[in-house]
């Protein structure tokens, strides 16, 4: 039982001690003065100073404090800052009388004080999120801590305290008697105890050394980074220090974690793995890691309803309740035998399971080359289009495929599509931990080992010491409680002989276990060593391949050009796609936002149908004569303004551009061709070299060949001239730069240039550009060149092409991305005569630019776009899409601008809206967070600080509000 005195002072409430009171102690006891403000604490009282050369925390503690344990506090500071362990420590500051903790006395009240120095930064309470990055730097900084006290000895470490965990049972019992919530009190107490029994048997083994017991998102200071994330360097409130159990140490930390987990308790293994590579922790510490973070939260909740009864206008604890009601919420929530796996895989300590004894086939009267095998993961044939959103696809797949021989099953550890979830900012429970068989009715079940059934109405559990057998769909005429042995009769499956049974199938290692059917596959590893697979209870032996996401991507950058660059560092394995979403092998949903190629959506069955019925027919070279190129050719030249009658099909933007730079050349007779800086229009020589994106290459301006002219950016947001007045000096910028070639003896070829700032993340022209500056190229007998690759084909929504947003007319337009929904397919639209003017150069030539596949699927895209109206949703989304995001900046000062239009939006993030620094590192750690809640967005401009919106034209008003909150959660919650 805990000390009275202890418990006593649990009841103890803070010093009543005021701002006036703390202004006289400043002043007479350490001859400071200044704005004194109150900083929050449970029992003591706290007040910053700033004294204008510094600022200083004075502590006030009450009397019944021995001094002893406040002069430890203060020499466990002195002791950690000389080992200089890579922590900022607070440092005590002496009295006036050269005492470093003065007693005073105030209203007939006496009390300690002390001055310790402030510590600049900010601490992670309120930063609701925090990165794995993060969460492993707290369990370093508590290691450092540990290990620094290690050796520290001091008479006040032997204390009776509350929140030393050793006395965490009674403590918290000792507490509960405040709690009036009857039902509240009783979840605390079971919790306490069910801890406290898996704790004792591991206590003798449990390390016990100074330790400073608090180290909580609250007790340490964080710096800010570049990125916008918070480095913890810091380290204050010694005021638990006491000697007590190191494993005791991480178990508080991790406590404070779990209220920033979002629901999950694997969200402290980075802070485990990270104290661990430290201090390494022995296995009995490691085992009783969770009982002790259990303890903790059962504390926690305990002592802060204690606290409020005898103290209702505490702030600083009704500041944190709700935090300690959702860190209970967690530990509570999370399986034991889950936990003590987890921590100790983190700390790559490997417990082999017992082999699995099977002495008797589950159902001998079926033969392993009966069962049939359904395959329910991602990239299953047998889930068409949009089939695994049925809730019974499941059974409907197992129930085809047990036709021909009257068995089929279900395949243990398939990460399951039709559990996905689209629009979900967690990852469903996708990965199956048991097996479903479909088999003929009152089939006969046997036990396969020796156990005890336990019913539980249509649920049945052979359970023994070391395995648990759970069935449901089995009659059972055995009694709750009867003992059995292996290869005695069960039951049978439930249905008449000769028709349909269906049996569910799973084992568990723990036998006070009841498993759930499903894991979450961050969590999937661990809880397949709990439940194994069953698979061989059946005699069939065979279970889902486990993805091979790694060692694909090795193999990826083994053979592929390092060039070729992938999304994120550690990107999902996504192997199907319906509409706007995608999906990877572990079944996540991700809401695509990026992939402007897939213009009518991902998997769009009418394309798929339609290009199956060409490939099955024919698919050559457009040099053969067939009706689909001479269909989609005027079908392309159709959607332009009269006089564009003439199309080239290519393969690709960069192939369309790179064409469009030669008809320039051989119309006007002349190569040299003015750009736009910051423009991007694709990787061949030529198109490249008219590309001064520093995004995609930072060598861009040293490299530009002699013939290649590139001119002031038109950026009306963050140019040298600013808003829609801007037009004429940047129309000025472009006859200068004519100029200069004139000067030097040259000719213009050409001006190309995307009809919206596509790069910048479609940053509209100033007004009236593009007119003027098309103007002074045909007066020189250049062609204008408007690259609609990104931009066009109805993206825009207001537009079908980006150019009649400024009211002009192209000589020709290149097109690509979007017109073939994935298929290798641009072209080249422009006149006769222009297009004439290529034969004095020879004949030209695409392989699969006007195949007649590629041509049906060009025909289908515009066929899909007219019927569904996809241009018209562009605008009507795309539109309430851009009124959101303006929305975020009126809260958030990180959104500097929302450029765009249609389903084309760029969200510009900067650290100043005067300066309009860019943001950089914040948006690709913005980005990165946003996939871990389902969002795929990538970072796009010269300084990568915009996101870049164009996601299939199918998006739905429920994506676009799924991905504003999403974004606005981050902004919220930090990354």
């Amino acid at each position: 039982m805990a000390d009275s005195a202890l418990l006593q002072r649990t009841e103890l409430p803070r010093p009543n001690v005021s701002l006036a009171d703390a202004r006289f102690i400043f002043n007479e006891f350490y001859g400071f003065s200044g704005p004194i403000r109150e900083l929050g604490s449970q029992q003591d009282r706290n007040f910053l100073i700033d004294t204008g050369t510094e600022r200083l925390v004075l502590k006030v503690t009450r009397a019944e404090y021995p001094h002893h344990e406040l002069e430890a506090q203060n020499l466990a500071m002195d002791h950690l800052r000389s080992l200089d362990i890579g922590l900022r420590i607070p440092e005590p500051i002496a009295a006036l009388t050269g005492d470093y903790i003065p007693q005073i006395e105030l209203d007939g009240e006496r009390y300690w004080v002390r001055l310790l120095s402030y510590l600049d930064g900010q601490p992670l309470t309120r930063q609701k999120y925090l990165s794995p990055e993060i969460v492993a730097a707290l369990g370093d900084v508590v290691a450092r801590v540990a290990s620094g006290l290690k050796d520290f000895r001091h008479i006040g470490l032997e204390r009776e305290l509350q929140w030393d965990l050793r006395r965490a049972g009674p403590v918290a019992l000792h507490l509960l008697k405040s709690i009036t919530d009857q039902k509240q009190r009783d979840r605390i107490a079971k919790a306490m105890i069910m801890a406290v029994k898996r704790i004792q048997p591991l206590a003798s083994d449990l390390r016990i050394q100074a330790i400073h017991h608090d180290i909580t998102d609250d007790n340490v200071v964080a710096t800010p980074a570049a990125s916008g994330r918070l480095t913890p360097d810091g380290v204050i409130d010694f005021g638990d220090v006491l000697y007590g159990w190191l494993v005791a140490d991480l178990a508080v930390t991790c406590a404070a974690l779990l209220h920033h987990a979002d629901g999950d308790p694997f969200f402290i293994l980075p802070a485990v793995k990270a104290f661990h590579q430290r201090f390494p922790l022995n296995e009995a510490e490691l085992k009783a890691l969770w009982p002790l973070i259990v303890a903790r939260a059962g504390v926690l909740v305990a002592s802060s309803e204690q606290q409020l009864a005898i103290d209702p206008d505490n702030d600083y604890v009704l500041g944190n309740v709700d935090h300690e009601r959702t860190i209970f919420e967690v530990a509570t929530s999370a399986p034991y035998p889950l936990m003590e796996a987890a921590i100790l895989d983190a700390a790559s300590v490997s417990i082999d399971a017992p082999e699995i004894e099977i002495s008797h086939p589950l159902l001998p009267s079926l033969m392993a080359a009966d069962f049939r095998l359904t395959d329910l993961t991602v990239t299953s044939p047998d889930l068409p289009r949009d089939s695994w959103a049925d809730q019974e696809i499941d059974w409907k797949l197992l129930a085809r495929a047990a036709v021909e021989t009257g068995v089929a099953s279900t395949r243990y550890g398939e990460f399951r599509l039709s559990y996905t979830k689209p629009l979900s900012p967690t990852p469903p429970a996708t990965f199956a931990l048991h097996i479903d068989v479909c088999l003929p009715g009152a089939t006969e079940a046997f036990a396969p080992f020796d156990g005890t059934i336990v019913l539980d109405g249509h649920h049945l559990i052979l359970s023994s010491h070391a395995l648990s057998l759970h069935l449901d769909g089995i009659d059972c005429s055995l009694e709750d409680g009867a003992s059995i042995t292996a290869g005695d009769a069960i039951g049978k499956v439930a249905g008449a002989a000769g028709g349909v049974g269906g049996l569910r199938i799973q084992l568990c290692r723990d036998p006070d276990l009841v498993p759930p059917l499903f894991a979450r596959p961050q969590q999937s590893a661990i809880w397949r060593r709990i439940c194994p697979s069953p698979s061989r209870l059946l005699g069939i032996g065979v279970d889902a391949p486990a993805p091979e996401s790694e060692s694909l991507l090795e193999r990826r950058h083994k053979s592929f050009a390092k060039p070729q660059k992938n999304y994120y560092a550690d990107p999902p394995q996504i192997e199907r796609g319906w509409k706007e979403h995608l999906f990877d092998v572990k079944g996540r949903a991700y809401l695509d936002m990026v992939n402007n190629v897939t213009i009518l959506g991902h998997g769009h069955p009418r394309l798929s149908d339609a290009v199956g019925r060409q490939w099955a027919m024919l698919n050559t070279n457009s040099r053969f004569h067939y009706a689909a190129v001479a269909e989609f050719s005027d079908r392309l030249a159709s959607l332009t303004p009269e006089g564009l009658d003439t199309v080239f099909l290519v393969n690709s933007g960069s192939e369309a551009v790179d064409l469009a730079l030669r008809l320039a050349w051989a119309h006007s007779g002349h190569r040299n061709i003015l750009s736009l800086l910051e423009a991007y229009h694709g990787w061949t020589v030529a198109s490249d070299a008219v590309s001064t994106s520093l995004a995609d290459n930072p060598r861009a301006l040293e490299t530009r060949p002699d013939w290649v002219h590139p001119v002031m950016s038109p950026n009306t947001y963050r140019g040298k001239h600013r808003g829609d007045g801007s037009t004429e000096a940047y129309v000025a910028a472009v006859a200068e730069k004519i100029a200069e070639i004139e000067n030097a003896g040259g000719r213009l070829g050409g001006f190309i240039a995307e009809s919206v700032y596509g790069n910048a993340g479609g940053i509209p022209l100033p007004p009236g550009y593009l007119r003027e500056v098309y103007a002074l190229v045909h007066e020189r007998g250049g062609l204008c060149i408007a690259d609609e690759v990104q931009v066009g084909y109805g993206r825009l929504g207001h537009h079908f092409w980006g150019f009649e947003e400024q009211g002009v007319v192209p000589d020709v337009i290149t097109v690509a991305k979007g017109m073939g929904n994935g298929q290798p397919l641009g072209a080249v639209i422009t006149r006769r005569e222009i297009a004439d003017s290529l034969e004095k150069e020879g004949y030209f030539f695409s392989s699969s630019g006007g195949s007649p596949v590629s041509c049906v699927v060009g025909m289908t895209v515009l066929d899909i776009m007219r019927d569904e109206g996809l241009q018209e949703n562009a605008r009507a989304t795309g539109d309430h899409l851009k009124a959101r995001l303006e929305a975020l900046g009126q809260r958030f000062p990180l959104v500097g601008a929302v450029h765009g239009m249609g389903l084309y939006l760029g969200l510009e993030f900067v650290r100043d809206r005067e300066t309009l620094e860019p943001a950089s590192e914040e948006t690709a750690a913005i980005c990165d967070r946003l996939l871990d809640l389902g969002v795929i967005m990538q970072p796009t401009g010269d300084h990568l600080n915009v996101l870049k919106i164009k996601p299939p034209l199918c998006l739905s008003r429920e994506s676009a509000d799924f991905f504003v909150d999403m974004l606005e959660k981050v902004l919220s919650d930090g990354w």
